[in-house]
């Protein structure tokens, strides 16, 4: 017993020593990701929002995460969670984000013992610093009681996964696996499970001859807000490199010893060997949404061998090889760990959904050949990740935007929250702005002619009962939402309070998006669509009301809701996550109307003045991460720069509780990465980009455009931490005059140099 305490002991030490031994020689971009950065609940319980991230392991947009499960997920809850001190099980999951669901999961996990199968039963005690986190390689120890500890590893690609479990001496050594967890303890406001009981049931089956457990999984955690899908299936395969020695299946707590098959909706299977002190045994996984076989495909091209080594050493080469896209100099480490967890965080969605040539569509529960992306947060990533993505994973935009326009032929719509059905989670069609924004900057590798309809019926069609349901919130078993109050928008030019849910909030963002489709059709020659959906795009001055000085609920009779201006309105209001604060200078497609709307630049600027002041802007709250922005468009850009001082610094930190607000697939990140290189894309599809303030001496961006590799380098003169303020700006030794530079200007520039000072240079605006 004391051996095997101090073989892990020795192991620990030894693998701890080279880590450190190796980042003093020379640490690399890759060393820098911290994957715990985000994943404290404690975020949500101080109001701040949580990171909502969890610690995955595997390959940039993997399909599948590989992580060890700390509880069991939800809608409303991640399946690790950084307080948790105990862990259930390793998992293939597919939960996007804290508040959408996980589909097709699976899960492994080690004991000694008497035999426990449910998830809480089972849970083995941990300490962080008994963990490596790292995006190709995670570890931890185990409390297995008696002084007993099991280490478990994983390594993983996009697809599939080798865990390895290091054992005690033990007669019955078990890996439990759990192919479903339909229980009725989780169900909740967000979580009904009634019909997922009702319908669904898993499978799986053992084979000692093949040494593996195969099975199915059908259960979609967020089945209740889209269609049924009799076809879903998350297929596994689990093999083990260490005979069976006796196995069964479970079911809830009963436990059917010898039985190699079992269906049902929270049950699984086991196998028990007999291991030496420091034995390690080895699992590999694979997972498919399109068959068993495709499965199998898919572990022998990713997984090939039992070489755990070679598959961390393999997938840290490529998280190497896309974080070095942009080089840091002259920047402190801390710094560099904030910076390159939020790149990490950017390579994660949307996911791939594709296996190699074909892909299982959620939108017409087929197989089809291609390639597939989903779990798209599009009211969230259409501000920044997406045109953040076209510098950095230039190659995928354009299959992320064919993915898109896939699901609008397969469904019918263009997507709102894909998970990987239609969800109709939050309002206003955004895919528009990100395939609008995509090909305005000259991204047109798929049918433009199909993506120019999709969104043009976005623009111009009704949902289906448009008149009729008030398409709220997260409703039950309801068709594509797509623009719920369309009809009216189109016709009297706002959302109509007391007709459709968070009609304040619809009315600004259809508004924005059908400035997005708009710019597409200028583009595309379509004159008449681009005047039409232009006048379209300002309707959200309908909404305004002079009195209040507020973007507030209008009846269908045109006389604007009552209300205190000092009382905050909210969701029965008419608002989407916020109130009258929230969406003031919501209307990012029309800035300078906005101005002229509120009374010219000085008016504009003190109104902005007050939202920052007075405590309203809240930054875990996407409509809200342009604002920073909007004083370089009245003169003021010196406040930008304060204020991107002030929150990438206030809001990103280099610890667990390192996130002020839900990471969001990505968006929260990528509004940092905009934010310290100095430019931020305020307006979708507008080709322009506002001037900022850069945080580091110097960045590297190496990137595409068409194909050939381009080089932008900025250089932050002078910056210190009092040099906060712009003096000038150059690209290429050209002076910007004022604080907005195109897209095409910057990617056709390679140095574009800051020059920093204490105080602010007012004449530059």
């Amino acid at each position: 017993m004391r051996k095997t305490v101090l073989l892990f002991i020795l192991t620990t030490i030894t693998l701890t020593d080279l880590c450190n031994a190796q980042q003093r020689q020379s640490r690399q971009e890759v060393d820098y990701v911290n994957t715990i950065i985000g994943t404290p609940y404690a975020g949500f319980a101080e109001g701040l929002e949580g990171g909502g991230t969890i610690p995955a392991v595997g390959l940039p947009y993997a399909m599948t995460n590989f992580l060890p499960q700390t509880g069991e997920s939800k809608m409303g809850r991640t399946s690790y969670v950084y307080e948790d001190r105990k862990v259930m099980g390793f998992l293939a999951s597919h939960q996007p984000t804290v508040w959408m669901g996980d589909y097709g999961y699976v899960s492994v996990m080690p004991q000694i013992g008497a035999l426990k199968t449910l998830p809480h039963d089972r849970a083995l005690p941990f300490e962080h610093a008994d963990e490596v986190t790292k995006p190709y390689y995670y570890s931890v120890v185990l409390d297995a009681g008696g002084q007993q500890k099991i280490k478990a590893e994983i390594a993983a690609a996009s697809r599939a996964a080798i865990f390895r479990f290091t054992f005690p001496a033990a007669e019955r050594a078990h890996l439990i696996i759990q192919g479903i967890n339909l229980n009725p303890e989780l169900a909740d406001e967000s979580n009904d499970l009634t019909e997922r009981i009702r319908k669904l049931k898993g499978y799986v089956r053992v084979d000692k001859e093949k040494n593996e457990i195969t099975g199915y999984n059908p259960d979609r955690v967020s089945a209740q807000l889209g269609p049924d899908l009799p076809a879903f299936k998350g297929y596994f395969v689990i093999q083990f490199d260490k005979p069976i020695s006796s196995f069964g299946t479970w079911d809830n707590n009963t436990v059917m010893s010898g039985s190699t098959e079992q269906y049902g909706t929270r049950m699984g299977a086991y196998v028990d060997f007999a291991t030496k002190a420091g034995e390690k045994v080895q699992v590999r996984i694979s997972t498919s949404f399109i068959s068993l076989e495709q499965a199998r495909t898919n572990l022998e091209k990713e997984v090939p061998g039992w070489n755990f080594d070679r598959l961390v050493t393999s997938t840290r080469d490529i998280w190497q090889r896309e974080l070095s896209h942009i080089k840091l100099e002259g920047v402190m480490e801390e710094k560099k760990i904030i910076f390159y967890t939020a790149m990490f965080h950017t390579m994660q969605f949307p996911r791939e959904l594709s296996e190699y040539g074909k892909y299982y569509s959620a939108f017409d529960d087929k197989v089809h050949e291609g390639v597939s992306y989903t779990d798209y947060s599009l009211w969230d990533t259409y501000r920044a990740l997406h045109p953040l993505l076209i510098f950095t994973q230039p190659d995928r935009v354009n299959d992320m935007v064919r993915s898109l326009l896939q699901m609008y032929e397969q469904g019918g719509r263009l997507p709102m929250w894909p998970n990987p059905a239609e969800t109709n989670i939050m309002i206003s069609t955004h895919a528009d702005a990100v395939i609008a924004d995509a090909y305005i900057k000259g991204f047109r590798d798929y049918n433009v002619d199909t993506a120019y309809a999709a969104l043009l019926k976005d623009a111009t069609v009704p949902p289906d009962n448009d008149t009729l349901l008030p398409y709220a919130d997260r409703d039950k078993w309801t068709g594509f939402e797509a623009r719920a109050g369309l009809t009216a928008f189109n016709t009297i030019g706002y959302v109509p309070f007391g007709r459709t849910a968070e009609s304040v909030s619809r009315t600004i963002e259809y508004a924005s998006d059908d400035y997005s489709v708009a710019r597409m059709a200028e583009a595309l020659g379509k004159t008449n669509d681009y005047r039409q959906l232009l006048a379209w795009s300002k309707n959200y001055r309908h909404l305004y009301d002079t009195v209040s000085g507020f973007f507030i609920p209008k009846k269908a009779d045109g006389s604007f809701l009552q209300f205190n201006p000092k009382d905050k309105l909210g969701r029965q209001d008419g608002f989407t996550e916020g109130d009258q604060w929230t969406y003031l200078f919501g209307a990012m497609q029309d800035i300078p109307g906005m101005i002229r709307l509120m009374g010219g630049n000085e008016r504009f600027a003190a109104r902005l003045d007050e939202n920052f002041e007075g405590m309203h802007y809240h930054h875990d709250n996407e409509p809200g991460h342009h604002y920073i922005y909007l004083y370089d468009y009245c003169g003021q850009p010196w406040k930008t720069q304060e204020l991107v001082r002030k929150h990438t610094t206030f809001n990103y930190r280099a610890r667990p509780l390192g996130i002020n607000g839900n990471e969001d697939c990505g968006q929260m990140a990528a509004w940092y990465i905009f934010g310290v290189m100095g430019f931020y894309p305020v307006t979708p599809a507008s080709g322009e980009y506002a001037i900022g303030a850069p945080q580091f001496p110097k960045l590297t961006l190496h990137y595409k455009v068409d194909g050939q590799a381009k080089t932008l380098t900025i250089i932050a003169n002078h910056l210190s931490e009092q040099n906060k303020y712009v003096q000038q700006v150059t690209l290429d030794g050209r002076r910007i005059e004022h604080p907005l530079i195109s897209h095409e200007a910057l990617t056709g520039g390679s140095t574009l140099i800051f020059t920093m000072g204490p105080k602010p240079n007012k004449e530059w605006k």
